[in-house]
């Protein structure tokens, strides 16, 4: 089978097994690396059509701009900087037809990983919710950033190869992002609710609670994982 023979195949000889013309190589390729694009074009734009939209325009212009990889970075970070590319140029145009990048409860639900959504309890559902339509409300390029850094695990120095900026410039954006979450998720932390008055404020599940949004190492706040696979 296809995949079996390029099972051992490096992703850059992959890219350049496609650009000589093997029908299958950028399939792999595809294959690799295609659940992590999605997941970061799925928070980036918080809409799972417009993510969809953005992740094929992306691996379009992956396939055809093969040629100029010039191996001075990793492929996947190529792939990410054209996929985050291509959902910040969404980003910017959604921003000028509607008021709010994710505007209903529905469509945060179906931002959850679909194994979570069935198996999590309701208390963590409601963290994942709260803390998207949070994410949802930053700047494009925010997001982005705190997408990869905070939510993906990526080291500040990748996400910078990815975003095609300077390594200060990500360390800014994501300190202005997280400092226009931290009032919107501030009443998450455990301190804040054990320092609510009787009855206020939503009851949770002790250990569901997530602090505030987290440094450039950190886990995920969403998932609770940390790294890349």
């Amino acid at each position: 089978m296809d995949d079996v023979r390029h099972d051992a195949t490096s992703d850059a000889e992959l890219l350049a097994l496609h650009i000589k013309g093997d029908p299958d190589a950028f399939g792999e390729i595809v294959r690799r690396h295609r659940d992590r694009l999605w997941a970061v074009a799925l928070r980036t734009l918080g809409d799972r059509e417009e993510a969809a939209d953005a992740v094929q325009d992306a691996l379009v212009s992956a396939y055809r701009a093969a040629h100029s990889f010039r191996g001075q970075s990793a492929v996947t970070t190529w792939l990410h900087r054209i996929t985050v590319n291509a959902c910040l140029d969404r980003a910017r145009k959604a921003a000028s037809r509607r008021t709010s990048p994710v505007a209903d409860t529905e469509r945060l639900e179906q931002l959850l990983e679909p194994e979570e959504s069935a198996s999590v309890p309701a208390e963590r559902s409601d963290l994942h919710r709260e803390l998207l339509g949070a994410l949802a409300t930053l700047p494009p390029d925010q997001r982005a950033a705190l997408v990869l850094v905070d939510m993906q695990g990526y080291p500040v120095a990748e996400a910078a190869k990815m975003l095609d900026v300077p390594v200060g410039t990500v360390k800014s954006r994501c300190a202005r992002g997280r400092a226009r979450l931290l009032p919107m998720v501030t009443h998450l932390h455990p301190s804040s609710r054990d320092s609510a008055p009787p009855g206020g404020g939503r009851n949770r599940t002790p250990g569901t609670a997530v602090p505030p949004p987290a440094g450039p190492n950190d886990a995920d706040p969403v998932k609770g994982g940390g790294g890349r696979a």
